[in-house]
């Protein structure tokens, strides 16, 4: 993992779902993240599900905190459905955290 990569990760780290306290990353709801030689960052991800009330404000939290990474020119998010989220994708981390 190249070291943009690494803080970009960091930067993810700090994004918590309002309703889980534990980080977006930690739970697995990050598919893909790319970035290119300019620092366009791509950021594929789901929610817990559809119906979550920060479905709106999620992918706008990301793309803050992802934009505050050195090195990053731009940030888009795509938010996905498929494959759905399930808990068997959270780290090891976040189900010790949630008691699971």
């Amino acid at each position: 993992m190249s070291e943009i990569e690494t803080k970009i990760v960091d930067a993810l780290h700090s994004v918590y779902d309002p309703e889980i306290p534990v980080d977006i990353y930690d739970l697995g709801l990050i598919y893909d993240t790319k970035v290119d030689e300019e620092g366009k960052v791509s950021i594929t991800m789901t929610l817990t599900a559809p119906g979550c009330p920060v479905a709106g404000e999620m992918p706008v939290m990301v793309e803050r905190a992802v934009a505050t990474v050195e090195g990053v020119s731009s940030v888009s998010v795509e938010l996905v459905w498929d494959p759905p989220w399930n808990p068997d994708m959270m780290t090891e981390a976040a189900r010790l955290q949630l008691g699971m």
